[in-house]
């Protein structure tokens, strides 16, 4: 009875407070704190501070920065749910990508702009926006002079949009602080912005760098022409030898490892209600590619993948320029599976380049860092179940389970370092455009969020 009431009584918190809500999120994405841009390391540690403040305002105790070689981490926990309840420890990060180029965007990324039904600003989908939910619904609970029904810690840092190299570090020293039953993130998406999702598995990451030069410096086209070979050509040669036509990787070993989906998981994994063509359309895309023994939600989430991102090389300035280069570089990313281990991966990639490089070049092959192990999160725990539960109260329909193409490191840290599952629950939708410009976050899910985690935290703990 007191647990309901502590309920209702956050609940009509977080629903006589939204414009307040909306309010302060709104000042917190106004606070440029992009990590990856030097000259923005006075904004990341405002928007650090800020965070901290608005976590001591909602009743968080301990709230501390904890300063790093990077920028810093922000801490607080509040503890008073008792010995017998779970803990539960909560995840985010106020960094934010670039913005540019700005000149694609209809409002200024920093100066938030609120038109049909969506806040346009750069962070509010990725992830000041989701972090700062959890912020309110644990506020909803303080504030109305109740306990809240489980322990929680939560931990935002500022680097998750440079690869996170502090996290690792101090999650492996402070195990003690950050011990919890189990782990709650909000940085992923839903099926669509009516239609909630959990995540339960997401690739890892490995991430290369290859340079080929040959000549000392840029040659005449015409006086070296067909007696030395261009560095681009042989970059081409290599990169068409490393997949076929259909998307399977070529290299020796690369599957080596790869945990092949169970039959439950294809079931629950394609029972994903995706409109292939809305999909295509969406992007702008004419028709679905990659390997045909999987279906696309299976090629989406549930496979490893090799992809070229970037190739630099010659003259790509108007006109032309008749010269042979000296050097060729190209970035190609390797999302991966349970189990493929990065450096394994890595390894396999170089010593298959190297093999395949025509033998006028010299080719390195360079691990960028930053890579990361996928993860799998098990569904049948209370805690996924308790979020299922809360979906459903809030948006009406259960939600869908789903494996996420994309990589969220610390997971994997979490499992690792301190035994914890993670429970994954999004609120952005996968239009809001997150790391281009006009990113946006659906106005009605921020609110909705806040009251799905109020009932998740309700749920959770009356299960544990």
């Amino acid at each position: 009875m007191i647990a309901t009431q502590a309920l209702e009584a956050a609940l009509n918190h977080a629903t006589e407070h939204q414009e307040a809500n909306l309010q302060q999120l709104l000042a917190f994405l106004r606070i440029p704190s992009i990590s990856t841009q030097p000259e923005h390391s006075a904004d990341v540690a405002t928007a650090a501070h800020w965070l901290a403040e608005a976590m001591r305002h909602a009743g968080l105790e301990n709230v501390r920065l904890i300063e790093t070689e990077g920028h810093p981490l922000v801490y607080g926990d509040h503890l008073h749910a008792g010995p017998d309840a779970p803990t539960i420890l909560i995840y985010g990060h106020y960094d934010v990508q670039p913005p540019e180029p700005l000149e694609l965007w209809e409002s200024p990324p920093f100066e938030p702009d609120l038109r049909d039904g969506y806040i346009y600003a750069r962070g509010s989908a990725d992830d000041k926006g989701q972090l700062y939910i959890h912020v309110k619904a644990i506020e909803a609970y303080l504030v109305t002079g109740n306990a809240l029904p489980v322990n929680v810690k939560l931990l935002a840092e500022g680097e998750e949009e440079v690869g996170s190299p502090s996290l690792g570090p101090f999650i492996a020293r402070e195990k003690e602080l950050l011990a919890a039953d189990v782990a709650l993130i909000s940085d992923t998406a839903m099926l669509g912005k009516e239609t909630p999702a959990i995540v339960y598995g997401l690739r890892g990451l490995a991430y290369v760098l290859v340079d080929v030069t040959s000549a000392s410096r840029d040659l005449h086209s015409g006086h070296y022409g067909g007696a030395v070979k261009n560095p681009i050509n042989a970059l081409a040669h290599i990169i068409a030898q490393l997949q076929d036509e259909k998307g399977h990787v070529l290299i020796p070993g690369f599957y080596d490892g790869v945990r092949p989906l169970t039959e439950e998981e294809r079931r629950i994994v394609n029972e994903l209600p995706l409109d292939e063509k809305a999909w295509l359309g969406e992007i702008g895309v004419r028709q679905a590619w990659g390997e045909p023994e999987y279906t696309l939600v299976e090629r989406i989430g549930a496979r490893p993948t090799l992809d070229v991102n970037g190739i630099v090389g010659g003259y790509t300035g108007p006109g032309g320029k008749t010269v042979l280069p000296a050097h060729a570089h190209a970035k190609i990313s390797m999302r991966l599976v349970p189990d493929q281990q990065p450096e394994q991966v890595i390894e396999a990639f170089r010593r298959y380049v190297e093999e395949i490089a025509p033998p006028e070049v010299r080719v390195e092959v360079t691990d960028t860092g930053g890579g990361s192990v996928a993860s799998v999160t098990d569904y049948n725990t209370d805690a996924v179940r308790a979020a299922m539960d809360a979906y459903e109260q809030v948006y009406g329909r259960r939600p869908v389970l789903m494996r996420e193409g994309g990589s969220i490191p610390v997971v994997g840290d979490f499992k690792r370092q301190l035994g914890l599952e993670t429970v994954l629950m999004g609120f952005s939708a996968p239009d809001e455009q997150i790391h281009a410009p006009n990113e946006r976050f659906y106005l009605a899910n921020y609110y909705r969020g806040i009251e799905t985690v109020i009932r998740f935290l309700h749920g959770y703990g009356a299960r544990a």
